[in-house]
């Protein structure tokens, strides 16, 4: 009988400790899962905030305006337009009939 009672505390102090040992790790487990859960949720509004950033930056305003102010570009007009015309390409030299 003092076996069985002994077996019985044994396992009762096993059974404990690892309901104890379980919810700690659960603790550390959700721990866990918030803070990355935290760190998502951080990481998509810096993916949201660079989403803004890189539309403001390509907007073609902008785009124009720093192209007239920094590099001094200036838009095109017919007078400042330059033509070329394709002139007749002179004859090249090839191979005739009889000669070498």
């Amino acid at each position: 009988m003092i076996r069985l009672a002994l077996f019985l505390t044994l396992v009762l102090m096993t059974s404990a400790i690892s309901l104890v040992t379980l919810r700690f790790q659960t603790r550390e487990l959700f721990v866990a899962s918030e803070r990355l859960r935290s760190q998502a949720h951080e990481l998509d509004v810096d993916w949201r905030r660079l989403q803004l950033d890189r539309a403001e930056l390509a907007r073609n305003a902008r785009i124009d305006a720093l192209a007239r102010t920094e590099l001094h570009l200036v838009p095109v007009t017919p007078g400042r337009t330059i033509y070329l015309q394709e002139s007749a390409a002179p004859a090249q030299p090839g191979k005739t009939g009889g000669q070498p």
